[in-house]
Formats: C-alpha cells, sequence, structure tokens
C-alpha cells in the first residue's frame, strides 16, 4: 500500500467516525405548542416547538422537520401564504416552526408534523384551538366604567322610590280637625359622581 492510498483510506476512516451514526428509529417530542390557543382577533400564535429524537432518546441533529396546516377550516398561513414549513434540526434535535399566522377561523386544528433522515420517518400531530379572543386594557377599563355608571344609577332610582312612597304630615285646622296627609315634594338634583381606577 503506497503512502497516498494509505492516507486516503485513513481519512474516509475517520470521517465516517466523524459522521452521526443513522437511526433506526425516530421519535417526536413536541416541547411546546399543544393545546396553544391562537388568538385570531390579534392574530397572534405560539410557536410549536419539536425535539427529535433516535431509538435511545438521543436528540438527531440535521433532521428534516415538515410542518404541514390544514387546507381548510381552522388553519393559517407561513411567510409568503404558505402552507407548509420545512425546518432542519439543530444540535439539540429541535426545530421551531417560525412564522405562522393563524387565519379568521375558529374551532380546532391539527398541525401535521413529519420528520426524517437517512431514510428513517415518523409523524405526529400538534393539537391547537384557533379562539377570537376579547381584548384586554382599554375594553376591559371601559366594562367596569358601564358597571360602575350602572351601580350609581341603581342607587339614584332607589333613592327616588324611597321618596316617592315616604308620607307627609298631618296638618291641624282650626275647627280641631285635620286636613289628611300632605306631601312635601322632594327634588333630587344629581350629584357629580367620581370614578376611580379599578381596586
Amino acid at each position: 500500500m503506497t503512502p497516498r492510498v494509505f492516507i486516503a483510506t485513513l481519512l474516509s476512516i475517520v470521517l465516517g467516525l466523524a459522521q452521526d451514526p443513522v437511526p433506526q428509529k425516530l421519535n417526536i417530542v413536541i416541547v411546546e405548542g399543544e393545546g396553544a390557543i391562537n388568538n385570531i382577533r390579534q392574530r397572534v400564535a405560539r410557536e410549536p416547538i419539536v425535539q427529535v429524537e433516535d431509538e435511545n432518546r438521543k436528540p438527531v441533529a440535521g433532521a428534516s422537520v415538515v410542518f404541514l396546516l390544514p387546507s381548510q377550516g381552522a388553519s393559517g398561513t407561513f411567510t409568503g401564504g404558505a402552507k407548509m414549513l420545512t425546518v432542519m434540526t439543530d444540535q439539540n434535535g429541535r426545530a421551531v416552526m417560525r412564522g405562522f399566522t393563524p387565519n379568521n377561523v375558529t374551532g380546532k386544528m391539527e398541525i401535521r408534523v413529519t420528520a426524517s433522515k437517512s431514510g428513517v420517518q415518523q409523524s405526529a400531530v400538534i393539537s391547537q384551538t384557533n379562539a377570537a379572543l376579547a381584548a384586554t386594557g382599554a375594553a376591559a377599563g371601559s366594562g367596569k366604567l358601564i358597571a360602575i355608571l350602572v351601580a350609581v344609577g341603581g342607587a339614584a332610582a332607589a333613592g327616588v322610590a324611597v321618596a316617592a312612597t315616604r308620607g307627609g304630615n298631618n296638618t291641624p285646622t282650626p275647627g280641631g280637625g285635620t286636613t289628611g296627609p300632605t306631601t312635601t315634594p322632594t327634588v333630587i338634583s344629581p350629584g357629580n359622581p367620581t370614578v376611580g381606577p379599578p381596586r
């Protein structure tokens, strides 16, 4: 064996040992995103994260992971309007489904996930829900303000009812009798209610 052939053989052995072993089986572990609720009003979604492992539960780097969205109903799109996204796993065997925007259809949806490497393939499903969640902040504050005003109005109405049922006093007459009950007009003037911040 010539020195050149020996060096080439040695290099091929070293390179072969440096490569990742071919997995016999793949497992897909859903790290984040299972059961998530996407707010279709704000077009906000949680990015699913999956981890691809081999038969020994070791992370598989460089695996191809395909995320496929439903073609109809509750769904969404990736950047550019696509329904499919392909991501390669990092050194920790993880792939992130980035760039997803939910559509305006409410309901449950299933995201199909397929991982493959060296001819070995595995599939999984991530279940999420598209929902029209109520806005927060100013809208919620307005609701509290309305409730306070209704309470103030109710108290004023109760005051009117009490005043209307209250009887007057009997006025004596020169002949010794009484003229009967008289009603003193009651005037209710609106005050200046103040509404402070919620406690």
